[in-house]
Formats: C-alpha cells, sequence, structure tokens
C-alpha cells in the first residue's frame, strides 16, 4: 500500500518495524495475500495513532482492491499489539538523522535529512533481507548520512569519524559500514523514484516533520519472513494456527 495519507517519515518507518517485530514471532502463509494486507495496514494504522496528530479512519485505508472492514483491521490491530506486547514506542534513525547530519555534513542540514531519509524509506522498501530489528536506530541513520553526503567512506575512515563521537555512545563499526554498504548499492535506485514525497522542503530543521512519505508497506510486507504458522480470520487466534 502506498502511503499517500500526509503520514510522515518516522509513521512510514513505524509501520515496518511492527511488521518485522511481527514476523519475528509470527508468520503468514503468503498465499494469503489478503492476510498479508490487513495485516500491513494494521501496522500502518497503529503507527499513525502513534505517531499522527491526525489520524485518518480506519475506513480510508485501502490497498489495491481491498477494502477491509474497520472490526477487521481493529481485530488485526489487537493482535499485533498483543504479539508485541503493547510496546509500540520506538527509537527510529529519523531521530538521529540531526545530530549526524550536524556532525558530518559539509551541505545544508535540511537537504541532507530529507535525502537521508529518502535512502532509508527506498532500502526498506527495496531490501527484503535487511531486517531492522538487525540494526541500531542509530547505525542506520549513520550510514543514510554518510550515504546522502555522496562520499566513498572505507572501514578505516568510519572508524575515525565515528571514533570523535564519543557522546552518541557505542555504535558497531561494521554495523554502520554494512548499513552504507547496503545504502550505497540502492543509492542507485533513487533516480527511478519519483513523487516519493509530495512536499519538496522539510517543514523544520529536524528530521521528523510531516513530510508525505510514500512507501509500498504491502510489499515490504510480502518480502518479509512469511510462513505458516499465524492465526485465522475470526481472531480469536491461536499462535499454532495457520491461516487456510
Amino acid at each position: 500500500m502506498k502511503v499517500f495519507l500526509g503520514f510522515s517519515f518516522h509513521t512510514a518507518y513505524l509501520s515496518v518495524t511492527y511488521l518485522d517485530r511481527f514476523l519475528l514471532q509470527r508468520s503468514i502463509n503468503e498465499e494469503k495475500l489478503w492476510a498479508i494486507r490487513l495485516l500491513s495496514v494494521a501496522c500502518l494504522s497503529l503507527a499513525a495513532k502513534m505517531d499522527e496528530l491526525i489520524v485518518p479512519s480506519l475506513s480510508e485505508y485501502r490497498i489495491d482492491d481491498y477494502r477491509f472492514e474497520s472490526s477487521a483491521v481493529q481485530r488485526m490491530e489487537l493482535l499485533v499489539l498483543n504479539t508485541l506486547e503493547w510496546r509500540m514506542r520506538s527509537v527510529t534513525p529519523f531521530d538521529y538523522l540531526d545530530y549526524f547530519a550536524s556532525k558530518f555534513g559539509c551541505k545544508s542540514k535540511v537537504s541532507l535529512c530529507k535525502e537521508a531519509a529518502e535512502l532509508i524509506l527506498i532500502v526498506i522498501e527495496g531490501n527484503a533481507e535487511m531486517n531492522l530489528m538487525d540494526h541500531r536506530p542509530s547505525a542506520i541513520a549513520a550510514a543514510a548520512i554518510l550515504t546522502a553526503l555522496d562520499e566513498e567512506v572505507t572501514e578505516k575512515l568510519l572508524e575515525f569519524k565515528m571514533g570523535a563521537m564519543s557522546s552518541i555512545g557505542s555504535i558497531e563499526i561494521e554495523h554502520v559500514f554494512s548499513c552504507y554498504n547496503t545504502m550505497q548499492e540502492f543509492q542507485m535506485r533513487k533516480n527511478k523514484v519519483t513523487n516519493l514525497f509530495t512536499s519538496s522542503d522539510l517543514a523544520s530543521p529536524t528530521c521528523t516533520s510531516n513530510n508525505n512519505s510514500s512507501i509500498d508497506v504491502s510489499s515490504v510486507a510480502t518480502k518479509r519472513r512469511l510462513g505458516s504458522n499465524v492465526c485465522d480470520c475470526d481472531f480469536g487466534i491461536d499462535k499454532k494456527t495457520r491461516l487456510d
């Protein structure tokens, strides 16, 4: 589902973290496309409720030819909440972009943050192997800023740059470098993505402003770990029951 609801970068990212966390504990039969779509809607709706000032009604969420009843979305939301043990607040890379842009940047911080945010969303949508739970948000943010700077960074240079930042705590250099290499690979796709954001400028210097983001959430869900041990659609749901 493309997110064209005026959601922030943070909301789009948060919805994918919910997907990843959910799929670490449960899986969905990939033949059940409707279930993947329903899960995508539920995760996006929950993220919007956590992060947005104005939240669309459930009837406004639509994926391709699927329009789910509000009651079905609410039951899936409850399943997600219970699976994640109601721990819905998450730190995201967007909380760190401003910091790394100030430390690394040699151009406009606003434009650098915007470009880094675009890179993060492109990588999330295009790379099924990059589970967000495998990397600290700070590592993803650092890698995105370095990639947006369009400079060649070696692991030795990265270690030097990161070593000067005692205030950020211990960030594993190998994780940052791994994220950086992944983003470099996906950088070439950036020019193919049009209308990723409907606003050309950020509303404020921070990197969590309410720009319209576009990410195919259901596509992300389809590429994640899909298997065979989630519940049936009455959502009276036994964890071991399969969607058949």
